[in-house]
């Protein structure tokens, strides 16, 4: 089975990464932020952190990253079930942080929730350490 990586295309791949970003489980939470109107936006940042993982033509991964100029994070890595033991969301992460690292990023951050906690040996197999903090949100609208 040969997963390729490339650039989120919104016409052609957004139906597909809403239905697995709400299939995927508590990992990724849709909200707000991940309608058509608010993704179109976040591609005219940077499109070239917003990646997908194909096979035979199916999309069965995607992460999305984001860059201010400061400071990198990561968003909605999401896999297939039936491809998380095959190494696409390590490739998916590779590929993002390499992306990161040529927009100059010198650090970067991820969210896990709290009902996520089986991924935490993932992102720390691949150097991501856990910060000790308070996380503070508010609806802007």
């Amino acid at each position: 089975m040969e997963v390729t990586l490339r650039t989120f295309r919104f016409e052609q791949d957004y139906p597909a990464v809403i239905d697995l970003w709400e299939r995927c489980g508590p990992g990724v939470q849709v909200r707000r932020s991940d309608e058509p109107e608010e993704i179109k936006k976040k591609l005219t940042r940077d499109p070239d952190l917003f990646l997908v993982a194909e096979c035979e033509q199916k999309i069965v991964g995607t992460v999305m990253g984001g860059f201010d100029g400061r400071r990198g994070m990561v968003y909605h890595l999401a896999v297939e079930p039936a491809f998380r033991v095959h190494g696409v969301g390590g490739k998916l992460m590779q590929e993002v942080e390499s992306r990161l690292q040529d927009k100059g990023c010198l650090k970067a951050y991820l969210l896990v929730t709290n009902e996520n906690d089986e991924v935490i040996p993932f992102y720390e197999k691949r150097g991501w350490q856990e910060m000790k903090l308070h996380l503070f949100g508010k609806n802007l609208s």
